[in-house]
């Protein structure tokens, strides 16, 4: 069999080179004699792994100094509660919820104190973002919250909201190292691996130093407070020792390929290509408010549900597979990541245009 197009939304695709390395490693890690998945997390050769992954994605995202990089497991949801456990002393935040996952955190967060919707885009099924230039920011909120990529409604905030002065807290989860950021603008930028970085099971939190504190709302676990991991460089428990090491091949990946400045043409062009098709197809159209298009993930619809379960089967078949969209949006949906190459796109549109044809 060979290799299809992977449009998942994540777990999702992973740069051919690099699972060539991973497997090619598997049986000997470089003279080792074992395999990283049956590594020490306490032995030199893991410390290396661990130290270079953070080096490079320092390198990568131009991590200023007075931010830790954390390497956790149990993925961006935990971190729903981990946030207010450790950054609401006022017991209060305010949520700006353009999706799933932004109304997941603004929920967990409201078993911790005052959870303030300032802004939603609920009203027209997600598919735009507010605008977020005057909000009414609560004045003792500890932190204004968002989810910068929305992964399931294809949407994008292209300028970060004005917090009146708030500390920012974002999930990057979906567009994690697809284009340069600028890391100073936010406390907590975090993101779950799985969609544009690695395999599942971790999530990065880049955390500024002054927000890590003994001072955590009662009852926090050991686990769950920032300092715990902070203070022993990821490595407190046993973390996951194998993410850790795959990820620190995306990154050597990224740096190959020209930096997070090059991904973000790559990905602006694939992008280009399925939305100026979507844009004059007479039989697809997106659902996203064009100013606020994620370059991440694409969703579209036909309006006809057999149609489309149509071609979701179709297109598997011809090597484009997990098209299928999202339960609560339905249609289709294409997710473009950094490891999917240009010529995914162009088949997919190809595809799009020959069953536009055969089913005009």
């Amino acid at each position: 069999m060979s290799r299809v197009y992977n449009f998942s939304a994540g777990p999702a695709v992973l740069p051919e080179a690099v699972l060539q390395e991973v497997a090619d490693e598997m049986l000997d890690y470089k003279g080792t004699g074992m395999s990283v998945m049956e590594m020490s997390h306490r032995s030199a050769a893991f410390q290396e792994i661990i130290d270079e992954t953070e080096k490079d994605l320092r390198e990568l995202m131009n991590i200023p100094d007075n931010y830790k990089v954390l390497f956790l497991q149990g993925g961006a949801s935990t971190q729903f509660a981990m946030i207010p456990m450790n950054l609401m002393k006022n017991r209060v935040a305010d949520f700006i919820v353009t999706g799933q996952w932004a109304k997941k955190a603004y929920q967990e967060a409201q078993k911790y104190g005052k959870a303030n919707k300032i802004a939603s885009s609920e009203d027209k099924t997600f598919s735009y973002i507010p605008d977020c230039s005057d909000l009414p920011i609560s004045p003792d909120a500890d932190y204004v919250y968002i989810c910068e990529n929305n992964t399931i409604y294809g949407t994008k905030f292209h300028t970060l909201p004005n917090t009146k002065g708030k500390l920012l807290v974002a999930d990057v989860s979906s567009c994690f190292l697809s284009e340069p950021v600028d890391v100073s603008k936010y406390g907590i930028i975090y993101g779950g691996v799985q969609k544009n970085i690695g395999p599942a099971g971790m999530a990065i939190v880049i955390i500024r130093e002054d927000l890590i504190t003994e001072d955590v709302l009662p009852g926090t676990p050991t686990m769950l407070t920032y300092k715990t991991h902070a203070d022993a460089g990821s490595l407190y428990n046993t973390p996951n020792a194998y993410c850790i090491y795959v990820c620190g091949k995306v990154f050597k990946w990224l740096k190959s390929m020209g930096g997070l400045e090059e991904m973000k043409k790559r990905n602006e062009e694939k992008a280009k290509i399925l939305y100026d098709f979507l844009d004059q197809s007479k039989l697809f159209r997106g659902t996203v408010v064009p100013e606020d298009r994620s370059i991440m993930n694409v969703p579209f619809v036909i309006g006809d549900k057999e149609m489309e379960a149509k071609f979701v089967k179709e297109a598997a078949a011809e090597g484009l597979v997990n098209l299928k969209g999202h339960r609560s949006v339905g249609g289709m949906r294409a997710s473009i990541y950094n490891a999917m190459p240009k010529a995914g796109v162009e088949k997919l549109v190809a595809f799009m245009k020959k069953f536009e044809e055969e089913n005009a």
